[in-house]
């Protein structure tokens, strides 16, 4: 056990958790209790969601639904950057501050809700939703669960990470990360209405195989000491009675740590990414778009590039209008908004750097699938 470590203390086992300042039981309190807590967490969650995605995604369906045509810009191209321009600070500020005005809401909903899980949630009740026998069943039940909050991939990795360190199998962390943005029920909706459906079939037949088949291949490599707390050190412990009244207290604490080391890592990548995204996006002018290449190169850069949700869709209708091949823009509809470097930077430490290429590699890999399914079907 290399980041969890169990304690044997008076008779107890506490589980020692190198990412969190507050230590949590091995077993739920009372059912009472557990109850209260789990409830408590889903409050913050939906009330967190409908603030920042369901009703801001109802008024925008209603809005598609009459006029069919995207409203927003490319996001990559803001600040006047075009693709193969030399970094620079206009180019990093620009994308950075479009880029935060677009998800600073789901962020926040992100933060509390991660925050909520661990600090109400008993890890027990938590595992018997998530953790299924088999990878595939594992991957399957993570994916679903990601559906309702519908996050970009970076907004989204704190509660992965959270869900990870509490001791979710690696196969249902995964989809959970992995599902939010693919299997996202506002995009599809967005990509339907205001997309060719071949776009709309390509995006959830090929999501699906990667967040529940990618997932759980990437977990059957995953290190071996990604089990859960209680399979690895067989405690048998006494909750303590005042678990639901401390759990304000590691509600505090757990949003403080994710403030202080998520975030700020996460915010300088996200200027990186804008500063150098004209190196990172060759793709667009007169360049690269026909052929086996611009596949390869869709779903390389694709999957580096770091987008808000729905943002791949301007950037999409941009390139089909100028003229790429149905390979580049399948390749593109599943990578760019599947994982991005920002997104690997958050979750690394806590899936482990193996898992976290490996999934990048994956989502590449899907990217090529998708493309030889619009090809096909476009």
């Amino acid at each position: 056990m290399s980041e969890r470590s169990a304690v044997r203390s008076g008779g107890s086992v506490r589980v020692q958790d190198p990412f969190s300042t507050a230590e949590r039981p091995t077993r739920p309190p009372t059912r009472r209790t557990a109850a209260a807590g789990t409830l408590l967490a889903l409050v913050i969650a939906v009330a967190a969601l409908l603030w920042a995605k369901w009703l801001p995604y109802e008024a925008k369906v209603a809005s598609l639904s009459d006029t069919h045509a995207w409203p927003g810009g490319n996001i990559l191209t803001v600040g006047d950057v075009s693709p193969g321009d030399a970094p620079s600070w206009h180019a990093a500020t620009t994308f950075f501050s479009t880029y935060v005005q677009a998800i600073w809401k789901a962020l926040v909903a992100a933060l509390l809700i991660s925050a909520a899980v661990q600090a109400f949630v008993p890890r027990a009740w938590l595992l018997r939703l998530l953790n299924r026998p088999g990878r595939l069943r594992s991957a399957a039940v993570g994916g679903l669960v990601s559906t309702p909050s519908m996050m970009c991939t970076c907004c989204t990795a704190p509660v992965a990470a959270t869900l990870r360190r509490d001791g979710v199998s690696p196969a249902a962390a995964l989809a959970y990360w992995l599902g939010n943005p693919l299997l996202n029920p506002a995009v599809i909706v967005f990509l339907a209405l205001v997309a060719p459906w071949e776009w709309t079939v390509t995006r959830v037949a090929v999501g699906v195989l990667v967040v529940v088949g990618g997932s759980a291949l990437v977990a059957r490599f995953a290190a071996p000491r990604d089990f859960p707390v209680e399979q690895v050190t067989g405690a048998v412990a006494t909750p303590p009675a005042d678990w639901f009244g401390t759990a304000p207290e590691r509600f505090a604490r757990t949003l403080g740590r994710l403030l202080v080391t998520l975030v700020p890592e996460y915010l300088v990548v996200v200027l990186l990414v804008g500063g150098l995204r004209g190196w990172l996006f060759p793709l667009g002018g007169d360049t690269l778009h026909t052929g086996v290449l611009v596949v390869l190169v869709a779903a390389v850069v694709g999957t580096l590039l770091v987008i808000p949700t729905g943002g791949e869709i301007p950037v999409l209708q941009g390139l089909a209008l100028a003229g790429m091949s149905l390979g580049g823009i399948g390749a593109l509809l599943l990578t760019l908004p599947a994982v991005s470097i920002p997104g690997m930077a958050m979750v690394g430490r806590t899936f482990g750097w193996r898992a976290t290429w490996a999934t990048a590699g994956v989502a590449a890999a899907g990217g090529l699938v998708a493309a030889v399914v619009l090809t096909a079907i476009g």
